[in-house]
């Protein structure tokens, strides 16, 4: 099962208790999940598809508590006039003239009066995302309906898919009522996506509208990449820290080479002398273990600074 599933699933068994967030659930899966067209008669039917069951029985019930209406309910492969659209195993839900449909496409604001003729709205209707719970519900019903997020072990992308441009910007204007959320939209091929990238931003939404497990989930998985980068980046430093000791080393054996080739290694006082016998005896030890092998042992600073005296003597000759 996809991540985007199991988030899904989730939010499925989520039941609002308010009267206006089951509203703005429901309202939400049929802006995103629905067409409206005619029934005959110049009344109205909508139909909405989605893959997931567990969805369907969340919807359908949401829609039974709230209005009091019976959906019928179809798989697209049994489907005896074909949805246009609609796959073999997607679920179709109706809401035809028989539901009360007009009523109900009313209240959610997508069918609505004009110059004293019905005209269907396009956008998402204000009066339903007035308080803050409303505007998580609605959340929730979009993603239901339009939703996918990534498995954070692979990569952060969290999107809603809109048929129209009118439709993306006030989804993403709702999103961005949020702290610290920001959506951005993009053209696809077939409408536009309203998408997070930021994995801090993809967590809270998560938590917004309120997949917890997931949301803990999402997080763990954050912190362990953390982890794995922070110890990938401490072993690689480690690498270059020893790179660079390797290479001191040598430079330090060769200066001492140097001299005694040249003046022998008398010419050095008995302290520096002292390291570099230690140096030439121990190349492979950093500078602090060589300290240790020094009697009485020495500091990291005290080697460095006899290493260096030894360097600048071996420069002179």
């Amino acid at each position: 099962m996809s991540y985007a599933s199991e988030t899904k699933n989730e939010l499925a068994r989520i039941e609002p208790e308010k009267k206006c967030c089951q509203l703005a659930e429901i309202a939400g899966f049929m802006r995103f999940a629905g067409s409206v067209g005619l029934a005959g008669g110049g009344k109205f039917r909508m139909v909405m598809t989605t893959p997931n069951l567990a969805v369907v029985r969340h919807i359908k019930k949401l829609i039974k508590n709230y209005f009091d209406v019976e959906t019928e309910i179809t798989v697209g492969a049994n489907e005896t006039k074909a949805l246009k659209g609609a796959k073999a195993n997607e679920y179709i839900i109706r809401i035809g003239p028989e539901h009360n449909s007009e009523m109900i496409l009313r209240e959610m604001g997508i069918l609505m009066v004009k110059e004293g003729f019905n005209t269907l709205s396009d956008g998402i209707y204000d009066g339903l995302i007035k308080t803050k719970c409303c505007r998580k519900a609605y959340l929730r019903g979009a993603f239901l309906a339009a939703g996918k997020i990534n498995d954070p072990r692979n990569s952060y992308h969290y999107e809603i898919s809109a048929s129209t441009e009118t439709q993306a910007k006030d989804l993403r204007r709702l999103v961005n009522t949020f702290v610290d959320i920001t959506a951005r939209i993009v053209e696809r091929k077939n409408g536009y996506g309203v998408y997070l990238k930021a994995r801090e931003q993809i967590a809270d939404t998560l938590a917004i509208m309120g997949a917890s497990k997931q949301y803990f989930d999402y997080q763990e998985v954050i912190m362990q990449k953390e982890m794995i980068s922070v110890a990938k980046k401490a072993e690689q430093l480690d690498l270059v820290n020893m790179d660079k000791a390797i290479r001191a080393a040598e430079r330090q054996i060769s200066d001492i080479k140097k001299i005694q080739q040249t003046r022998g290694l008398d010419y050095l006082s008995a302290k520096l002398r002292e390291v570099a016998l230690a140096r030439l005896d121990n190349p492979d030890l950093g500078i602090e273990e060589l300290g240790k092998v020094l009697s009485p042992p020495l500091s990291k600073s005290g080697v460095n600074n006899r290493l260096r005296r030894i360097g600048e003597i071996a420069k002179g000759l």
